[in-house]
């Protein structure tokens, strides 16, 4: 498990490098000049002049990159250019809620998702399989966007039953610890703010959660249905095992494999693409304020976005590595020779 996790490691390196590296290059190619933007069309070419000299925009673009790598290494991805706040310190305060939202979307779609998986493999060919991958149809191929907006419609406007926007109600008076809320929420044992936190996450989480909920269908089906038709499982059978053993202690542990795979790059997806989410529940989360940030040509800022999105994507899949050595005997074993 060491030389697993040392090479894993080892390959996270060149990796985050050519990330970087591809993201500068791809930030100085957004069109419209920062210093511009920052100080209004109305402003003097000596003061954009003067600006771009303080940002230190007018130097070479190779010294501005290897002043971002150095920095980057430090873990400084500068000052925003549109707020004046460290872009690190901004992060901390929008990630989490990110985190947040993806981390229950996720529990959401894996739950349902896994369970229509096995409802479908289990009783193949009858009215529940052709439901659940309709129900999963339905789910890939609804747009995000209009799925929010109804259920927004359904149920803030009509039955005024859970909130729409922000991540906890103005009447209450939060002091945030770690910006996570409903930690922060248990952590001040305060029930009512982690009801109310609770609410919030309800529509956003579930409107996020829908196309990982059907990709997690189909695939828990289709692993579930080659499962079944192995040997082992005939032969649990016929040694008088009850089907919820057979189901549950045999198939489904065989077949966990690749819907560990799918659930953990869901789950890096979800942090850098819910963008829509964000931005049609006014939810305050890292992918809403990138988009800010590049329709304000914060460069600054869409540079420590996109490097911390990424980041935590390798990790997920560094993380899903590690699961599928400890689940994958055979991977082990090829390992180890």
């Amino acid at each position: 498990m060491f030389l697993f996790l040392v090479k894993r490691f080892a390959a996270l390196v060149p990796t985050l490098f050519g990330i970087s590296t591809l993201v500068f290059f791809m930030v100085q190619f957004l069109p419209g000049d920062p210093a511009r933007v920052m100080l209004g069309e109305r402003a003097t070419p000596e003061a954009v002049k003067n600006l771009r000299e303080e940002l230190g925009l007018n130097e070479h673009i190779v010294f501005q990159y290897f002043k971002f790598v150095k920095k980057t290494l430090q873990g400084d991805f500068g000052r925003s250019f549109k707020s004046r706040e460290l872009v690190s310190t901004e992060i901390k305060n929008h990630f989490p809620a990110t985190i947040e939202l993806a981390f229950f979307s996720l529990l959401l779609a894996s739950f349902f998702g896994i369970l229509v998986g096995i409802v479908s493999a289990v009783k193949r060919k009858t009215f529940f399989d052709y439901f659940g991958m309709v129900f999963a149809l339905v789910g890939i191929s609804m747009p995000v966007f209009w799925l929010g907006l109804v259920l927004i419609m359904v149920f803030a406007v009509n039955f005024n039953f859970l909130p729409v926007s922000d991540r906890i109600s103005p009447e209450f008076i939060f002091e945030p610890i770690t910006n996570f809320y409903l930690l922060d929420a248990l952590i001040l044992k305060d029930l009512n703010i982690f009801t109310n936190v609770l609410q919030h996450l309800v529509l956003p989480a579930v409107t996020l959660a829908t196309i990982p909920l059907a990709i997690i269908a189909r695939l828990t089906r289709s692993s579930m249905l080659e499962v079944l038709n192995k040997d082992f499982v005939r032969t649990a059978h016929a040694k008088g095992l009850s089907k919820k053993v057979v189901i549950f202690k045999h198939v489904l542990k065989n077949a966990l494999i690749p819907i560990v795979t799918v659930i953990g790059l869901q789950f890096g997806l979800l942090l850098g693409g819910a963008i829509l989410t964000e931005t049609v529940f006014a939810w305050p989360g890292v992918g809403r304020w990138v988009l800010n940030s590049v329709l304000a040509r914060d460069f600054t800022s869409v540079q420590g976005g996109a490097i911390t999105i990424a980041t935590a994507f390798v990790l997920i899949n560094l993380l899903v590595d590690v699961l599928y050595f400890y689940l994958n005997p055979k991977l082990r074993s090829e390992f180890l020779r």
